[in-house]
């Protein structure tokens, strides 16, 4: 056997870790998003007056914002396996607190190291990128983002519904129990990855800034993606407040129901990995752009809370949701294409610029809904990805 072919086997990630890594993304990340429906309930039992209960998510996007910087780039020099399992037995000890918490600050405190241990997901996916040979990058990395997706698209849902039946704080402890086998199952079956770089940790931190100077496809990546994930949390932000209004008379469990159909959303992000492993990574994003431009568009020209403005609702959350899954897809494939010893870096800058973006869409959203109505925010909301559209026409090839 040649040496080629040898390195070719090596390279070619079983199909089962491939599912298991999509499925431990998911359980991750859903983490950030168990508490946004739940912010009224929770607020009154710890304790967090109407005006603060904000806090309850901001506080964990914080701490991923934090775990983004300073402990996702540790994957290029920390052996990764040991990276991921800490991280996720420190959120799991997290959670626990979170789900016999009575008061504020225990648990706004263990919501900062639960954002903070979830970055385990960006350390799983530049891992999950090492294992995939060049030819079949786009679709692995396409494969695990679809369930890290689903993790953020049914985390909404899957915690309303649990809450409604057994109350919040099972919400909470059944994540716990599910992080923590995590941990074990991962510790067993991952790989051992030792990055071939000695940079100190200072050092590495320190070269992060110089690596957004110097890399334009992470700048360019980023903005688009800051711009399509700010539409995409303005709408989710704001179209529960416009389902539960006197004019759509949702019930919560309805709201979960229509949540869950952005997961359909999620198809894209395998379909654009195998779009960008052919080459065709420009014109998919200009594709994913405008299909996140038209989703905003047939909500804004269509206002009706009748059976056919519902299904317009529908389908234009099946576009968004694509359209940015997609888009995400594009940029991780393009940023794991450059040199291995700096993805983890790379993932962690591309990851907290655009998180960043989807902070702001989510603040916008609220404020803008609350003052000028759902028109306005969709008018907010279409702005963004026109932005991105008019910035990757300057792209050169």
């Amino acid at each position: 056997m040649t040496a080629v072919k040898k390195q070719t086997i090596e390279k070619n990630i079983p199909t089962w870790l491939t599912i298991l890594l999509a499925a431990a993304c998911g359980i991750i990340v859903a983490n950030l998003y168990y508490a946004q429906p739940l912010i009224g309930v929770i607020s009154s039992s710890i304790g967090l007056s109407a005006t603060s209960a904000g806090f309850i998510v901001t506080i964990a996007q914080i701490g991923y914002v934090v775990g983004l910087l300073f402990v996702v780039p540790m994957g290029d020099i920390v052996e990764n396996r040991r990276l991921i399992v800490i991280s996720l037995l420190l959120t799991a000890v997290a959670l626990a607190i979170t789900a016999v918490s009575k008061q504020a600050v225990p648990f706004l405190a263990a919501s900062f190291v639960i954002g903070i241990g979830s970055v385990a997901a960006q350390v799983l996916v530049p891992f999950a990128s090492y294992l995939a040979s060049e030819s079949s990058r786009g679709r692995v990395v396409g494969n695990i983002m679809s369930g890290l997706l689903l993790g953020i698209m049914l985390a909404r849902p899957l915690s309303s519904l649990v809450a409604d039946f057994f109350g919040w704080h099972a919400v909470f402890a059944l994540s716990a129990a599910a992080v923590f086998i995590l941990a074990i199952v991962l510790s067993k079956v991952l790989p051992t990855r030792r990055p071939s770089t000695d940079t100190h940790y200072t050092a590495l931190l320190g070269s992060m800034w110089h690596l957004l100077r110097t890399t334009p496809i992470l700048r360019r990546r980023a903005a688009y993606h800051a711009c399509l994930f700010a539409t995409f949390s303005l709408f989710w932000t704001t179209v529960p407040l416009l389902l539960s209004s006197p004019t759509f008379h949702f019930s919560q469990k309805g709201i979960a129901l229509f949540a869950l159909v952005g997961v359909a959303g999620a198809v894209a992000a395998p379909v654009a990995g195998r779009l960008a492993d052919r080459g065709w990574t420009k014109p998919a994003t200009g594709i994913a752009l405008a299909t996140v431009v038209i989703s905003v568009l047939l909500p804004l020209m269509i206002r009706s809370s009748s059976p056919f403005g519902i299904a317009v609702l529908v389908v234009a959350a099946i576009l968004l949701d694509a359209g940015v899954s997609a888009n995400l897809v594009l940029g991780q494939r393009a940023l794991f294409s450059l040199s291995p010893e700096i993805r983890s870096r790379l993932n962690g800058l591309f990851m907290a610029i655009f998180f960043f973006g989807g902070a702001i869409g989510s603040a916008i959203g609220g404020w803008i809904y609350a003052t000028g109505g759902w028109s306005a925010a969709l008018g907010i909301g279409i702005a963004f990805p026109i932005i991105a559209i008019l910035y990757f026409a300057t792209e050169k090839k």
